[in-house]
C-alpha cells in the first residue's frame, strides 16, 4: 500500500459493519486519529480493536489544530481524519486542515466509504443522474422557501435534523404544495425508513409519528411548466441587464427556438408586475 502522510477515512453512518477493511487497516497503522468527538470514535475503534490514539478536531478548534498537526506530520508521523459518521469534508470538518496540508506539500489521500447522500440515492428511482446537494438548509423560513423555488427544475437533496424536519417540510409545501418528496432516516440502522410520497402525505405521517434520527430529503423537480420557468429565468436575467422586452424576445427566440410572441408576452407581464 502506498504511503501517505494524511488519510481521510469515512466511518459508518449507522451500521458498524460498513467500515471497510482498508479503513480498519489505515486506522490501525497511523500514529494518530483526528476526530470530531473522541467518545463517538472510541466506540468504533473499540469494536474493531483499534488501539490508535485520538485527538479532537472539530469546527470549533480547526484553526488552532492546524499548526499542531503540521508539526506532528513533519516529525514523520502519519495521521487519519474521521468524522462522527460518514465522510469528512462532506458537511463535516476537515476543509481547513486539508487546504493547509496541500499548501505545505504533504501527501493526502481519501478512502471510499459511507455517505448518507449516495446511500439514500441508490434506492430512489429518478429520471436521470442530475441533482443538487446543498448540505444543511439555512435556518429561516424565507431562506428555505427561496432555495426551494430556485431549485424547482432540478432534484434537490439536503440533510435535516429531527427537531426541524416538520417546519422545513411545511415551508416547502408553502411554495411547492404538490411536490413529490423522498425522505430517509436512520439509514443503515435497525429502524431505517424511506418514504416517497406527496409532501402533504409525508407531513401527515410525521405529525402522527414523532420524527427521530437524522434525515436525508429529496425534493423532486417539477415537471409542469418547466420550459416556461426556464424562459422566465432567462427573461429575468436579461431584464436585469436592461434589455427591452422586444430585444429579449428576439434574443431568446434565436437562441432557443421558442415562439417570439410568447416570450414577448411573458416579458411584458414581468415588467408590469
Amino acid at each position: 500500500m502506498k504511503e501517505y502522510d494524511f488519510y481521510i477515512v469515512p466511518t459508518p453512518i449507522g451500521n458498524l459493519g460498513d467500515l471497510t477493511l482498508r479503513a480498519i487497516e489505515v486506522l490501525k497503522s497511523v500514529d494518530l486519529i483526528a476526530c470530531e468527538d473522541s467518545r463517538v470514535t472510541q466506540k468504533l475503534l473499540n469494536h474493531f480493536n483499534i488501539k490508535t490514539k485520538c485527538v479532537s478536531y472539530h469546527k470549533y478548534n480547526e484553526n488552532e489544530r492546524v499548526n499542531q498537526i503540521i508539526s506532528f506530520l513533519k516529525e514523520g508521523n502519519k495521521m487519519a481524519l474521521v468524522s462522527d459518521a460518514g465522510t469528512p469534508l462532506v458537511c463535516d470538518p476537515g476543509s481547513i486542515i486539508v487546504k493547509e496540508l496541500r499548501k505545505n506539500g504533504f501527501h493526502i489521500t481519501s478512502l471510499p466509504g459511507a455517505n448518507a447522500v449516495t446511500t439514500f440515492l441508490s434506492q430512489i428511482s429518478r429520471e436521470d443522474e442530475q441533482f443538487s446537494f446543498i448540505g444543511f438548509l439555512p435556518k429561516t423560513q424565507i431562506q428555505i422557501e427561496k432555495i426551494i423555488q430556485e431549485y424547482s427544475i432540478r432534484d434537490l437533496i439536503f440533510y435535516e435534523s429531527p427537531n426541524r424536519i416538520l417546519n422545513t417540510l411545511n415551508y416547502i409545501k408553502n411554495v411547492r404544495p404538490n411536490t413529490k418528496i423522498a425522505i430517509g432516516r436512520e439509514l443503515t440502522k435497525i429502524f431505517e425508513e424511506v418514504l416517497i410520497d406527496n409532501i402533504e402525505k409525508i407531513i401527515e405521517y410525521f405529525e402522527q409519528n414523532s420524527p427521530k434520527g437524522e434525515f436525508v430529503v429529496l425534493v423532486f423537480r417539477e415537471h409542469e411548466n418547466i420550459e416556461e420557468k426556464n424562459i422566465q429565468n432567462k427573461i429575468a436575467i436579461l431584464q436585469h441587464k436592461k434589455y427591452s422586452a422586444k430585444d429579449i424576445s428576439i434574443i431568446l427566440s434565436e437562441l432557443y427556438g421558442v415562439n417570439k410572441n410568447k416570450i414577448y408576452k411573458i416579458a411584458i407581464g414581468k415588467q408590469n408586475t
